[in-house]
């Protein structure tokens, strides 16, 4: 072939490269943010990335846009290889068109997901974008629609994981709400469905884009965004450490370490003094958690919502493991509607990618209050029931202090399908606290006794003595073990390791009705 031809290739290829050109790619990098590009670089190994679609036309003729070109159409779309597997990237391009997504744009990211589906293989979307392409009209938004209905047809298949790295606005939101997890790059990125002036137009509100859509609405307030990232070097970080605990597609097993499974499992007398004497004293079960996983590591979903129950991800003797708890230390760990929702989807996302499930229970109840029965806890708290109820990976729970009336239960009791159950001797299985259930019980003799005080604190002795331990929950079937919590990893662990050939079968159907 003449060297011309070659070189005239080298020469377009290297142009279309540069996306919006030298000037524009300055710009993004004084507002701190990488190129589309820069960012894929950091996501795979080198020399490992192929693009596709690199020569991607737009075909749009009206309002002059006969005679612009935009190079790769505002996104840089392929696969490479991240960590020994291959994962496929959507990374829209800021310096082109500001990222705004046309026909073709969301061509080209339909394409890399329908390759994702095929080859059964993560799918990576780094959003940094002004939204449609409004000289396409009606095209741009079909571009969206398109791109949403393979969201769900990747769904629950391979892993689907958002970064927001810059503006995501308007409908542009909803592909990354639809994904699995969303990491957020603090300052940079953010996420809204109507902007800071529409709101003012319509609302009179006056609110900055970041007030309205930075991390502290989308990670601490409604629970959007799954991860906060300081920066572009941050987010691909993360990105990198959770596809380290994901399968690649939903007929995989999780990626398994042999050098943590060879470790000897010894008991751990330090868990003998974790937990507090006094039941009302609180204490942070990050530490349970962390002693019970390999090296400590814990990577944690959701930190900053609802953190009054944890949800996340580590392993067990080289195993993944989802971990679901309790928190003691934020509203005693009670279960409302917020922590409901946080736990259901994570314990959903488990059982599609046959993570096993590891739950730590110090639960008092469902939060009471008016704000939350009109809020409707009655149906976000069955979503967990629903949630662990419809999960067939082995379930492993582990009762700590409190698991108290329907909170028990919705935190894996052995009657919702747990596996293996087991308790603590600090364990308090019933139906209600000792105060409460008293005041139920013995109403009528404790208002008639000469010392109405004294024989209420009679009461509760003789209620806890009865209930405040593991043995009568043990004595009906409904605990498995009860361990010196010494002993909690090397039990689990061998559990796990028994449960990995688990086999569950159920009535076919085409998919339950969570109650959402």
């Amino acid at each position: 072939m003449a060297d011309s031809k070659i070189d005239k290739l080298r020469k377009k290829r290297e142009q279309l490269a540069q996306g919006g050109g030298p000037k524009r790619v300055e710009k993004q990098h004084e507002l701190g943010k990488l190129t589309a590009r820069e960012r894929i670089d950091l996501l795979f190994e080198p020399g490992t990335f192929r693009e596709s679609l690199l020569w991607v036309k737009h075909r749009c003729t009206s309002f002059g846009m006969a005679s612009k070109e935009f190079p790769g159409e505002g996104v840089v779309t392929g696969h490479g290889i991240c960590d020994g597997r291959p994962v496929y990237v959507a990374s829209q391009d800021f310096t082109v068109a500001g990222g705004s997504v046309g026909e073709m744009t969301g061509r080209k990211i339909r394409e890399a997901m329908d390759a994702a589906l095929k080859t059964g293989d993560p799918f990576v979307m780094i959003n940094d974008s002004g939204g449609a392409r409004i000289q396409e009209g009606v095209d741009s938004l079909s571009g969206y629609g398109l791109i949403f209905y393979r969201n769900v047809l990747l769904s629950g298949v391979v892993p689907q994981i958002s970064i927001i790295a810059g503006p995501c606005a308007g409908g542009a939101a909803y592909s990354p709400a639809l994904t699995d997890f969303i990491i957020q790059v603090r300052h940079e990125g953010q996420m809204y469905i109507t902007g800071p002036l529409v709101i003012k137009q319509v609302t009179g509100e006056e609110i900055t884009a970041e007030q309205l859509g930075g991390v502290e609405s989308t990670a601490y307030y409604s629970g959007v965004v799954h991860f906060i990232a300081e920066s572009d070097d941050d987010a691909i970080g993360i990105t990198r450490r959770l596809l380290s605990f994901l399968p690649s597609n939903n007929t995989e097993d999780p990626p398994f370490r042999p050098d943590l499974h060879d470790e000897e499992l010894y008991p751990d007398p330090s868990m003998n003094t974790l937990v507090p004497e006094d039941p009302s004293d609180p204490y942070d079960m990050h530490e349970v958690i962390g002693r019970v996983l390999d090296q400590g590591d814990f990577m944690e979903v959701q930190e900053h919502f609802a953190p009054n129950i944890i949800v996340g991800f580590g392993r067990l003797a080289g195993y993944t493991v989802g971990v679901v708890a309790n928190q003691p230390m934020h509203k005693a760990g009670v279960l409302d509607i917020d922590s409901s929702d946080k736990a259901s989807r994570f314990i959903r996302f488990c059982n599609a990618f046959n993570i096993p499930i590891l739950t730590f229970v110090d639960v008092p109840g469902f939060m009471p209050g008016v704000q939350q029965e009109y809020g409707g806890i009655i149906r976000h708290g069955a979503k967990m029931l629903f949630a662990y109820a419809a999960a067939t990976v082995p379930k492993l729970t582990l009762v700590i202090r409190k698991a108290y009336g329907g909170a028990y239960l919705a935190m894996c009791a052995k009657s919702m399908g747990a596996d293996t159950l087991v308790a603590w001797p600090s364990a308090e299985i019933a139906v209600m606290g000792a105060e409460g259930a008293v005041g139920v019980l013995y109403r009528k003799e404790i208002g008639d006794a000469e010392d109405p005080d004294a024989a209420r604190q009679a009461k509760i002795e003789e209620y806890k003595e009865m209930f405040a331990n593991p043995y009568v929950a043990a004595g009906h079937g409904l605990v498995d073990e009860i361990l010196e919590p010494a002993e909690t990893r090397p039990y689990l662990a061998q559990a796990l390791e028994v449960l990995k050939a688990k086999r569950e079968l159920r009535p076919q159907k085409k998919h339950g009705l969570i109650p959402l």
